[in-house]
């Protein structure tokens, strides 16, 4: 008799991934509309960390460590966009002006670069360590 009636091995097991790009989309909306730094951050990360583990877990990369790079590039891209709308001129003294008196978009736009260089960071420094040998 069969221990585990109606399992079979062709089935696969269900994936995490989904609740994790969930819960990263909810916890970076809430950090950016209530502007909450951490909870911001952490949900942007929680997201595109779990967009390339699906990505690898799905076959389609061999290593999750340059997409994850490639999304930081692209929050960091996004965070200065965000952040370069609030300037009257792109100058460094009105870069320091809005720097210096944050108003809540460019906050969020430092959020979202901060998000970026972290992501950025973990994806170089994966490689990095994966790279080398034991």
């Amino acid at each position: 008799m069969d221990d585990q009636s109606g399992l079979s091995d062709q089935y696969r097991m269900s994936s995490p991934w989904p609740l994790i790009v969930v819960l990263g989309l909810v916890f970076s909306e809430l950090g950016l509309l209530f502007n909450v730094f951490a909870v911001a951050v952490v949900g942007l990360l929680l997201f595109v960390g779990a967009i390339a583990g699906i990505v690898l877990e799905s076959g389609y990369a061999e290593r999750p460590w340059t997409l994850l790079a490639s999304l930081g590039v692209v929050l960091c891209v996004l965070g200065v966009l965000v952040t370069v709308t609030q300037l009257d001129s792109v100058t460094l003294d009105a870069l320091a002006g809005v720097i210096g008196r944050p108003n809540g978009i460019v906050a969020r736009g430092v959020e979202l670069l901060i998000a970026g260089i972290v992501a950025v960071v973990i994806g170089a420094g994966g490689r990095f360590a994966e790279s080398k040998s034991i």
